[in-house]
């Protein structure tokens, strides 16, 4: 995959690797999608809340 250096430096700022050490290293790919599906059901909780809020 080619990768820019904004996307390298995303990933080192958020899950503290680049991407080729992501790339060669199962346990810490695994490591980062744990952390992305966390933060894809938080905001999906949020976004609920904000919608049952509005439709009360």
């Amino acid at each position: 995959m080619n990768y820019t250096s904004e996307m390298e430096k995303a990933m080192q700022q958020n899950h503290g690797i680049g991407y080729a050490e992501y790339g060669r290293k199962l346990d810490k790919r695994l490591e980062v999608e744990k952390e992305r599906e966390k933060s894809y059901e938080k905001s999906r909780q949020v976004v609920n809340e904000v919608e049952r809020k509005i439709h009360r």
